[in-house]
């Protein structure tokens, strides 16, 4: 059992948990490290928002002092959004981190874990991580997905990350286990755009129909955690073969300057930016908006069966 003195969670959440009222787990990554001042701020209190109208409570999380927090104030907020020397915290970096009582923001695996710990089921972000291209040769796998194979959260997004290798990331979570839904689409979703060619393990026309499946999941005590695959509205997404362009371009920029870990997944999405001429920037932000809205009502349609 957790420590208290690690977790802290703050008043409206906590409040939330103890009455079973549902909450949201949010990603402190996009923030710090997923988009430019003010924008990342204006887009965090803008999710919040939108999960507070669909019925359920925000639950931002991050790692201030040391302390894992769950549910983070408007000054905190500001203070990820400004700060230029907030760690980017997966499951490694846990331990040191709170060890030496840094902030960290915290990735799709470790915002998993930490909502895990607080009591909550159903986690919003942008895309998950998954294979690198050319992962046969660098092995370069985000431990989004392991995490994915053993923790108990459910994960929506818009997909895979259009910058990864779609196909091998579909097969790793497969292999571990972990159901691919759709959110009313037979199509697996590639972040920026709702088409990949690739197909999901099943689709869900509702929240209701996925808050069952989850429900049926963890009384079996089947581990895990499922992905959500909500795609991004036919209006707010970029073409297809725009995007994809502007992506082959900087994976082989990175190649060239020899970008890798941590740092990559950052400067392969400041660099569609810039070559979108910040067209991927607005889609981002819609994306999570949407996805915040259906992950809320998923929280609350699984609330009810519990």
């Amino acid at each position: 059992m957790i420590k208290k003195e690690y977790l802290e969670i703050n008043t409206e959440v906590k409040e939330a948990l103890e009455s079973g009222k549902p909450v949201v787990a949010l990603e402190s990554t996009i923030i710090s490290h997923g988009m430019p001042y003010p924008q990342n701020v204006e887009t965090a209190r803008n999710v919040e928002n939108i999960v507070r109208k669909n019925g359920a409570v925000p639950a931002t999380i991050a790692i201030i002092g040391g302390k894992l927090k769950v549910g983070l104030t408007a000054e905190e907020l500001e203070y990820f959004g400004k700060e230029e020397d907030i760690l980017k915290a997966s499951r490694r970096d846990l331990p040191f981190i709170i060890s030496k009582k840094l902030d960290g923001a915290t990735t799709v695996a470790s915002t998993m874990i930490i909502a895990a710990l607080a009591g909550i089921k159903v986690f919003v972000t942008g895309g998950i991580g998954g294979v690198h291209r050319g992962a046969e040769e660098t092995f370069d796998i985000s431990a989004d997905l392991e995490e994915l194979s053993k923790t108990d959260v459910a994960v929506v997004c818009a997909g895979v990350k259009s910058i990864l290798d779609i196909g091998l990331t579909l097969e790793y979570l497969e292999t571990k286990g972990v159901p691919v839904v759709g959110y009313q689409t037979d199509e697996l979703p590639a972040f920026y755009s709702p088409i990949s060619g690739f197909g999901v393990d099943y689709k869900a026309e509702n929240p209701e129909e996925i808050a069952n499946a989850l429900k049926a999941k963890w009384d079996l005590d089947l581990k895990g955690g499922m992905v959500i695959a909500n795609p991004i509205k036919d209006e707010d997404a970029m073409d297809h073969e725009r995007i994809s362009e502007a992506i082959d371009e900087a994976i082989f920029e990175a190649k060239q300057l020899n970008i890798k870990g941590k740092a990559i997944t950052p400067y392969l999405l400041g660099k569609v930016k810039d070559l979108t001429k910040g067209d991927s920037l607005e889609s981002n932000i819609k994306l999570v908006y949407n996805n915040a809205e259906v992950g809320s009502q998923i929280a609350v349609a699984y609330q009810k069966l519990i």
